[in-house]
């Protein structure tokens, strides 16, 4: 059995899946638009620090979707742990998880000593 009331938790992930699902697909329109530009209007005669940038930006809005991805797979098996009876339990040492560390990480595993 679960030692926390999950019903707050449960609302904190959905709320974070939902804000992230948001902010990821607004990053892949952005990163679909920067390589539309480099490959059009600008792709001929741009400036090789104007190309660097460019690559930066994109790997920059890539690797930034990327977390978001892994967070989101965070998020979905702690509501399904929610599911299960068994969130805010060390995977470690199957102690009980404070609830203010779940609330700062509602999707950790792991208690603060065994996170480091």
């Amino acid at each position: 059995m679960s030692p926390v009331d999950t019903t707050e938790f449960r609302k904190l992930l959905e709320d974070e899946r939902a804000r992230l699902l948001h902010a990821s697909g607004r990053l892949e329109e952005e990163t679909a638009e920067n390589g539309d530009d480099e490959l059009g209007a600008r792709g001929i005669g741009n400036h090789i620090g104007d190309m660097a940038s460019d690559t930066y930006d994109r790997e920059l809005e890539e690797g930034l979707d990327e977390g978001v991805r892994q967070t989101l797979q965070q998020i979905d098996a702690a509501l399904k742990r929610i599911d299960e009876g068994t969130y805010g339990i060390c995977e470690i040492d199957d102690k009980p998880i404070p609830e203010d560390r779940l609330r700062a990480i509602p999707w950790t595993t792991r208690c603060i000593e065994h996170a480091q």
